[in-house]
C-alpha cells in the first residue's frame, strides 16, 4: 500500500482566524486519504517493529484524523465541509468527551458548550471507509466563546489520530493499551459517548513520534469503562516489559519463577478489595457535601480556605478539612495553597446548577442508603430490603411523607441529561412533522413524575401536544414556567387510567420499578389504549446480553433492594411486550447507561 511522510503534512493548527477553519479541514481529510495503518503505527510508536507490529496492526485500523472547527452557525460549517470536498449532509451527534474537556480546560458550564461531531467518510489507498472527525463548536460572531476558540486554534489540543479497535474484547483491549504506554505514549484521559455507545482512549503521543500530530486515540465500541477507569489511574504504566497483547491483570499476578512462586503478592488485590469496601464511605461524604451546602459556598474559579468555609456552612475547620481532602481525591473538589475550589463534578451538588444532582445525592445518602443495610435480607428473601425497613413499599412510604416523596420527584430529574437526545427520537419527529402539516398529534406520558421529559419533548416540537398521568398528589414542576406548560393537559390516575387516543406513549424509568407480572399489566393498559398506528418510546437501562460490566447491573441491584423491580436485557422486554399485544421494534443508546426502546401493536 502508498503511504506519506507525515512530515509533509501539517497537522490542522495555529491560526486565529475562522476563515482558516476550512484550510485545516482540507490537509485533515489529505492527511487520512493517504495513511497505511502499519506505516502509521510504526511512526507513532518509535521502536515498534517486526511481530509486535503485526499483532497491533491485526488488533486496530487506521480510522481517521480529528479538528476542532468553530463555525458560527451549521450553514457555515456545512459550507466549509463543502469547500473542501466533504459531505456536508452528516448527521451530527453531541460530543459529550469533548464538551467536558472544553468545559474543565476554560472552566465553563459544559450545558454552555454546544459541541458536535460529524464523520464526514473518506477513503484510504486501498478504498479503506475511515473518516475526518470534525468537532464543531458553535461560535457566534461576538459571543464569549470567541477567546476560547482562538486558543484551541493555537494549541490543537483536540487534533489526534484514532485507530480502531478490531475486536473490543477486554483482553485484547488491556494489551493495546499496555503496547502503547511501554512505547512510551502516556494516558491522557477518555470516556465514554453514550450517544454512540463507544469508549475513547486517549493519549499523548511519545517524544520521538514521526507525525505531527501530538494526541492518538484508540476507539472500542461498546461500553468499556471498567478499562477506561484503569486506562485513566495509569495501571498500564507502572507494567513496562510485558509481551504484546498480555492484559495487565494478567501479569500482576503470574508467580514468579522460584521460591517465591510460593508467595503470591496479595497487595494489588487486598488494595482493590480495600477500595472496594470504602464504597458506602464515598457515597456518605457526597451527601454530607450536599447536605451541608459546601457547593453553594465555593467556586470554580477562586479557592476559599477551611476556616471561611466552616464559618459559612456551619462546621468544624478541622473535620471539614478531613472531608475536604477527601472530596478532592475524588474530584469532587481542588485543593491548592489558597484553600479549595469546587470542579465541574462537584458543581453538579449546587442546588442552583442546570441537572441539579443534590437530590440525587441526598436520596442516595438517605432513604435508599438506609435500606441498603438490609440487602442481604433481598438476596435472602427476594422482597425488598426497603419493605423490610420500613415497613411497606417505597412508593406508599412516600405517599405517608411528601417532603421524601418530592425529594425522590426532583431526585429522578437530577438525571434528566438521559432525556437530551430523545426529543430527536424519528417517532417524535415524525409526529411534530405530521403535526406541523395539519394533523394534530399528542405525546401520552405514563408516570411522568414532574413532566421533565414530556416538557422537554413538547419544548423542542411546538407542534406537538401531550397528556402528562401521574398520581393526584404529583407536582408539575418539570413544565411549570415552561412554553410547553399550555400545551399539556394533567390527568390523575393509576396505570388502569391511561388514555386512549394518543400517537406516542412515553413510559419513562417506569417498568424497572416492577416484577414481571406488573409489568404486563401496565403494557397491556398501554396496548389497549393505543390506536393502531400509535408507538410506545420506553426508556430504561438494558442488562448487557453478554455480561459485560453495565450501569444497568448496579440499578438492577438498587432495584431489587429498594423496589422489587429490577433491570432487564432487550429480549426480555422483547418477551414482556410480545406477551402484551405489542412488538419491539428496536431500540438506540441515550446517556447514562439508557436506552430507548421503541414498540408497535403487534
Amino acid at each position: 500500500m502508498r503511504s506519506m511522510d507525515t512530515s509533509t503534512i501539517p497537522a490542522p493548527s495555529s491560526t486565529a482566524s475562522a476563515g482558516d477553519d476550512a484550510a485545516r479541514l482540507r490537509a485533515t481529510a489529505g492527511f487520512v486519504r493517504e495513511q497505511d495503518t502499519s506505516a502509521l503505527l510504526s511512526r507513532v510508536l518509535p521502536g515498534l517493529d517486526g511481530p509486535e507490529l503485526r499483532a497491533l496492526t491485526d488488533q486496530c485500523s487506521f480510522a481517521h484524523a480529528a479538528v476542532l472547527v468553530f463555525p458560527p452557525d451549521e450553514p457555515a460549517l456545512r459550507a466549509q465541509l463543502t469547500a473542501c470536498g466533504l459531505a456536508p449532509d452528516a448527521r451530527p451527534q453531541p460530543s459529550v468527551v469533548v464538551r467536558q474537556r472544553l468545559a474543565a480546560r476554560h472552566r465553563l458550564d459544559a450545558a454552555d458548550l454546544d459541541v458536535r461531531i460529524l464523520r464526514p467518510v473518506v477513503h484510504g489507498p486501498a478504498g479503506e471507509r475511515r473518516a475526518v472527525e470534525v468537532f464543531a463548536l458553535t461560535t457566534p460572531t461576538g459571543s464569549g466563546l470567541s477567546g476560547v476558540a482562538a486558543h484551541e486554534r493555537g494549541a490543537d489540543h483536540e487534533a489526534h489520530l484514532a485507530f480502531d479497535v478490531t475486536r473490543p474484547d477486554p483482553l485484547v483491549l488491556r494489551g493495546l493499551l499496555a503496547s502503547f504506554v511501554r512505547h512510551g505514549a502516556a494516558a491522557d484521559g477518555g470516556g465514554y459517548n453514550p450517544h454512540e455507545d463507544g469508549t475513547v482512549f486517549y493519549f499523548t503521543a511519545p517524544a520521538g513520534t514521526k507525525t505531527t500530530y501530538r494526541r492518538v486515540e484508540l476507539y472500542a465500541g461498546g461500553d468499556h469503562r471498567d478499562v477506561l477507569s484503569e486506562h485513566l489511574a495509569g495501571r498500564y504504566a507502572a507494567l513496562p516489559g510485558g509481551r504484546s497483547g498480555e492484559p495487565a491483570a494478567g501479569r500482576a499476578h503470574r508467580p514468579a519463577a522460584g521460591p517465591a512462586a510460593r508467595q503470591p503478592d496479595v497487595s494489588q488485590p487486598a488494595e482493590t478489595l480495600l477500595r472496594l469496601l470504602t464504597g458506602a464511605w464515598t457515597t456518605q461524604a457526597l451527601a454530607t457535601c450536599a447536605r451541608l451546602r459546601l457547593p453553594e459556598a465555593m467556586d470554580l474559579d477562586t479557592a476559599t480556605g477551611t476556616a471561611e468555609l466552616a464559618r459559612t456552612v456551619g462546621a468544624h475547620p478541622q473535620s471539614l478539612a478531613t472531608l475536604l481532602r477527601y472530596l478532592a481525591m475524588l474530584g469532587v473538589v481542588s485543593e491548592d495553597q489558597d484553600g479549595f475550589r469546587l470542579t465541574p463534578v462537584g458543581a453538579l451538588l449546587d442546588t442552583a446548577a442546570p441537572a441539579s444532582m443534590r437530590p440525587l445525592a441526598l436520596m442516595y445518602g438517605g432513604a435508599f442508603y438506609q435500606s441498603f443495610a438490609h440487602l442481604a435480607h433481598s438476596v435472602r428473601t427476594g422482597r425488598p430490603g426497603f419493605d423490610h425497613l420500613y415497613g411497606e413499599n417505597h412508593f406508599d412510604y412516600f405517599a405517608r411523607h411528601p417532603e421524601l416523596a418530592a425529594l425522590f420527584d426532583r431526585s429522578m430529574a437530577s438525571s434528566a441529561a438521559i432525556f437530551e437526545p430523545l426529543p430527536d427520537h424519528p417517532v417524535l419527529t415524525a409526529a411534530a412533522d405530521a403535526a406541523a402539516a395539519g394533523t394534530p398529534r399528542t405525546v401520552v406520558d405514563v408516570a411522568g413524575g414532574t413532566g421533565e421529559l414530556l416538557g422537554r419533548i413538547l419544548t423542542a416540537h411546538p407542534s406537538l401536544h401531550g397528556i402528562l398521568l401521574e398520581r393526584p398528589e404529583a407536582a408539575r414542576a418539570g413544565l411549570a414556567g415552561t412554553t410547553a406548560a399550555g400545551r399539556c393537559a394533567f390527568r390523575a390516575g393509576t396505570f388502569a387510567d391511561v388514555p386512549a387516543g394518543g400517537d406516542v406513549y412515553v413510559l419513562s424509568r417506569v417498568l424497572h420499578d416492577w416484577d414481571d407480572d406488573r409489568c404486563r399489566s401496565i403494557l397491556r393498559h398501554c396496548a389497549q389504549a393505543m390506536p393502531e398506528h400509535a408507538d410506545l418510546l420506553v426508556v430504561e437501562r438494558l442488562l448487557p446480553e453478554d455480561g459485560t460490566p453495565s450501569l444497568a447491573t448496579a440499578w438492577d441491584l438498587h432495584m431489587l433492594c429498594n423496589t422489587g423491580g429490577r433491570e432487564r436485557t432487550a429480549g426480555h422486554y422483547a418477551r414482556l411486550l410480545g406477551e402484551s399485544g405489542l412488538e419491539l421494534v428496536g431500540h438506540t443508546p441515550l446517556p447514562l447507561g439508557a436506552h430507548t426502546l421503541h414498540a408497535r401493536r403487534a
